[in-house]
């Protein structure tokens, strides 16, 4: 099989980018190894940036998300008991964050490309790629029990951290920069209605929580938890008993979270990583294939989708132009924005949770860095301008 971009990895960045393409002319091929039903209810991110919402629309798939998705216009920050609301409209000339979950946009993109685009193989498992340094690079998977090549002009790697794509760049010339947190989050979906309108971030003297949402009627929590702890060994009354504790105001002192049935329970342990460079020849990375960042920031999918906007800009300027100058500066220019991310991340990550290598000093610091983001209109509006998405650079 022939075509001009194959593309590893059927999550959001490979459907959008395959969708982005679509609209441009471009022949795309996308190879996905597990099978549509688990792809299409991975739970993963649901926060998104002004800029993944407004590329989604321009795709033409954002009208279920603009039905059914949440506009959030802030967010609450927590702490001594006391909640303290970021405005982000008015912090940043009108810019808002869009709640819908990843695993909608996924099922989005897919009937999209279903009924429009080029082939989208589930099951179809890729073993190498071949001759990324050439003109001509090929991909060789399995799909249907048979051994497949598929040669192409460009490779895009959206197949993730342990992905064949990654791989193809040579040890030699891939570095990669790596932090983990001394702690993960136990994270619950829940057939209750939200805590609140807005997100809560909240820190305490026993560890960060967050209160989120998926729907109107389903809430999304988490609480910081030690690294390797075992799901098991928190019973449901155990997490809601600590969320109270951790979401508690000193001024409603009776205030108790809802409760309802947790549907799902698990640990995602919390680290981040940047892999330098995202291109080598005619392959691309993009999306967690390049880069991760712990989700305090919300910035996973939000990076993955700025990474394939970027990409697609690039591809189609060398098809109308003949010219490789976008595609060339790829991996810089998304870089730029990868390590403003990682930043402004590790920063959220690092303000609300509790180290445990932490000392008085340590914790005092952090409480007046949280003050500071709570009374100065200037910290709120970094905080907001980035949480509400930097400009995805030309």
């Amino acid at each position: 099989m022939r075509t001009t971009v194959a593309i590893i990895g059927g999550g959001p960045a490979g459907l959008l980018l395959a969708r982005l393409l679509h609209n441009a002319g471009i022949d795309t091929v996308t190879l996905e190894a597990r099978d549509r039903v688990h792809v299409e209810n991975r739970q993963r991110a649901g926060i998104l940036e002004q800029g993944t919402v407004d590329a989604l629309r321009s795709a033409g798939a954002g009208a279920r998300m603009d039905r059914e998705g949440l506009v959030h216009h802030g967010v609450e920050l927590r702490f001594d008991g006391q909640g303290h609301r970021l405005d982000f409209p008015a912090l940043t000339n009108g810019r808002s964050v869009m709640v819908y979950a990843q695993t909608e946009i996924v099922k989005d993109l897919i009937a999209l490309h279903t009924e429009e685009g080029g082939p989208l193989l589930f099951e179809a498992t890729v073993r190498e790629v071949e001759g990324a340094a050439t003109d001509r690079p090929i991909v060789h998977y399995t799909h249907q029990g048979k051994d497949q090549r598929l040669t192409c002009d460009y490779v895009i790697g959206c197949d993730g951290f342990h992905g064949v794509a990654r791989r193809a760049i040579p040890e030699s010339v891939r570095v990669t920069f790596e932090r983990t947190y001394p702690y993960s989050w136990l994270g619950i979906l829940a057939d209750t209605p939200p805590v609140y309108d807005e997100l809560i971030y909240a820190h305490s003297a026993r560890g960060f929580a967050l209160a989120s949402m998926r729907t109107p009627t389903v809430s999304r929590l988490y609480l910081q938890v030690p690294n390797g702890t075992d799901p098991a060994d928190w019973p449901d009354e155990r997490i809601w008993d600590e969320l109270d504790s951790r979401l508690a105001l000193t001024d409603n002192p009776g205030w108790k979270l809802e409760r309802g049935r947790i549907s799902t329970k698990s640990v995602l342990p919390m680290r981040s990583s940047v892999t330098e460079p995202m291109r080598y020849g005619r392959v691309f990375l993009a999306g967690d294939a390049a880069h991760i960042v712990p989700p305090t920031g919300a910035k996973g999918l939000n990076l993955a989708a700025s990474d394939v906007i970027t990409l697609a800009r690039a591809l189609e300027h060398a098809r109308d132009t003949g010219s490789a100058e976008l595609l060339d500066a790829y991996s810089d220019t998304c870089l730029r924005r990868v390590w403003g991310a990682e930043h402004f991340s590790s920063t959220m990550t690092t303000a609300l949770h509790q180290d445990p290598a932490h000392s008085p000093f340590d914790a005092r610091l952090q409480l007046s860095r949280l003050r500071r983001l709570a009374t100065s209109p200037h910290a709120a509006a970094e905080l907001a301008e980035n949480y509400t998405g930097l400009p995805i650079s030309a």
